[in-house]
């Protein structure tokens, strides 16, 4: 799609209000949880003003929000659900995804988890032509690999940066939150209808309500693995979920996080309805360590011992992911394949406490910076750099013939 049909950089052609928030934003007097605050009565909006309030609705009080800069209306989880929602083949899929990936992680099933695409999305139909490249070598390879598309809208940033397809989907500064939120939902339905199953990192607390039951694996990253609120979250989502390392190279806080998921909390937090609520979660069983560099990388034999040490110490079960990319691959892309080798070397020696591994791939290889009136080019990563689909394909294949020698370790005399 050119740019001039997109209309704005590196984005999807721009879509018109959905209805329901039309709906919701004309009529202040309906009684509704999706309105927004009711601009006569509520100082947030602007106090005892006579006409209808602007789209952004600024903070006039002098102690309370005095650093917002605007309020706008956010669809609620239940409107975006309702008019995209899940179909029974892709409820199917989903269930099947995470039900199997329960099953590598408690031993049952000696698959290889292999979450692998673009470090982030930035445009819809570069990410379903990788989708459909994944899916066929998914398929040929599915007796030694389970294949979890990394689909990732939201990326944490150390100072400031594009912060995903979710929080500014048109890569403008436009912000356009409500777009994005739908943009990402429909790319989740369209994956599933590839017959992929879909991973993402979690990092906005709301933003799982709009997306996680079409999720069938779920990460918390580096920075925020030490949060409560993250910890929390995860307790509480229905799919498998995996923690990173600190970004010093710790496994401790993730070993932590772990045992903080497992356990019951109670928390707030906003319902499909856009209500506020307290929320009370089971914990979750399915969680695990993530390997993925610090000071120095962790990838090798004596890293993922030490890291087994750790999770035994804290009664856990000794089993680690390890992602091939940041600082296991030294910010360096190429390297992914280097690492990919030597984990294939460790699974082929008969290496079981390895059950899953992660890879920043996309169509082409490298990255490429946002620059304002130009078109990204097609199919390179705008965050970090990745490795392309013709060094993609031999790694996978790589790794599921190292899944396959290590079942003749195991049944060897």
């Amino acid at each position: 799609m050119g740019c001039l049909q997109r209309g704005v950089l590196g984005g999807c052609s721009p879509r018109v209000c959905h209805p329901s928030i039309i709906a919701f934003c004309t009529r202040p007097t309906e009684p509704s949880l999706n309105r927004p605050d009711d601009w006569q009565h509520d100082h947030e909006v602007g106090g005892e003003r006579q006409s209808p309030p602007p789209a952004t609705t600024l903070d006039t009080t002098r102690v309370d929000d005095v650093r917002i800069g605007a309020v706008r209306p956010l669809i609620s989880p239940a409107l975006l659900l309702d008019d995209l929602p899940m179909p029974p083949a892709s409820q199917s899929l989903v269930e099947e995804a995470r039900a199997s990936m329960s099953k590598i992680l408690s031993g049952a099933d000696d698959r290889l988890i292999v979450v692998v695409g673009p470090c982030s999305i930035h445009d819809h139909e570069q990410a379903l032509a990788y989708g459909r490249q994944l899916k066929a070598l998914a398929d040929e390879l599915s007796g030694e690999l389970l294949v979890v598309m990394r689909v990732y809208f939201e990326k944490p940033r150390t100072t400031v940066g594009w912060k995903g397809y979710i929080n500014d989907p048109r890569l403008d500064g436009s912000f356009r939150i409500n777009e994005g939120l739908r943009r990402a939902r429909q790319l989740l339905l369209d994956v599933a209808e590839l017959g992929l199953p879909a991973g993402t990192e979690f990092l906005d607390l709301l933003s799982p309500q709009y997306i996680a039951d079409l999720v069938s694996w779920g990460a918390i990253g580096a920075r925020t693995t030490e949060s409560q609120s993250h910890r929390q979250l995860a307790s509480g989502l229905s799919c498998p979920v995996g923690f990173k390392n600190g970004t010093d190279g710790g496994v401790k806080v993730a070993s932590d996080a772990i045992v903080a998921a497992q356990a019951s909390h109670a928390f707030m937090g906003m319902t499909k309805m856009g209500q506020a609520a307290i929320f009370e979660t089971r914990g979750n069983a399915d969680c695990h360590v993530i390997l993925r560099g610090g000071k120095a990388p962790n990838y090798s034999a004596a890293d993922v011992q030490a890291c087994c040490a750790v999770l035994a110490k804290s009664g856990l079960r000794e089993q680690v992911m390890i992602d091939f990319s940041h600082a296991n691959s030294e910010k360096q892309h190429r390297r992914q394949i280097a690492v990919c080798a030597d984990v294939a070397g460790q699974i082929s020696g008969g290496e079981h406490r390895i059950t899953g591994v992660m890879i920043e791939s996309h169509l082409l290889e490298g990255r490429q910076d946002l620059v304002e009136g130009q078109c990204p080019a097609w199919g390179i990563s705008v965050t970090d750099a990745c490795v392309g689909w013709e060094d993609t394909a031999p790694m996978l294949r790589q790794l599921a013939q190292a899944v396959a020698q290590r079942r003749r370790v195991k049944t060897s005399p």
